[in-house]
């Protein structure tokens, strides 16, 4: 039996504030999307202290991605990318915006990892929220892959690259 602490619960009620405040399409199609099996984290409650994996395609991470994330993919994910990760560590996924994310993030809480959560609204949301993202140099990049056009729609902020 998994417990929740009180701690992990608070970014499922300020999600709750957050839908209600901003009725934005990106809101409503993470509603539609979203399953709610794995916690979720605001892009302003992200620090250095959480592991953050990237659950894109390679190739949409090398557009761009969080700082210090790893790529540890959706299509061929493998439980052996994440093996140097202690199960008790922090633990945030994401993708475009959260769809994929959750879904690895689901094999992880089922592998034993106790303390995951998904970023809302993925890397879309993180952009439009002022969040910084590099390339496959780790340099700075306004360049984020959306996906496919019809995603797009819900990246704001930054340069879309398919």
């Amino acid at each position: 039996m998994r417990i929740i602490r009180l701690h992990h619960l608070l970014p499922i009620l300020l999600l709750s504030f957050s839908a209600c405040a901003q009725n934005t399409d990106l809101d409503r199609e993470v509603k539609k999307l979203y399953r709610n099996t794995v916690p979720v984290l605001q892009p302003a409650q992200v620090n250095g202290r959480k592991v953050v994996l990237d659950t894109r395609e390679r190739q949409e991470f090398d557009v761009s991605h969080l700082p210090r994330a790893r790529w540890v993919g959706y299509d061929d994910f493998d439980m052996c990318r994440v093996a140097n990760i202690a199960k008790s560590d922090t633990i945030i996924v994401y993708c475009s915006i959260g769809y994929r994310s959750e879904r690895v993030g689901e094999k992880l809480v089922k592998a034993g990892y106790v303390h995951v959560f998904n970023l809302y609204g993925g890397i879309f949301q993180w952009k439009n929220s002022g969040g910084v993202v590099v390339d496959a140099k780790n340099d700075t990049t306004q360049r984020v892959h959306c996906y496919d056009r019809s995603w797009s729609r819900f990246l704001l902020k930054g340069e879309k690259v398919f």
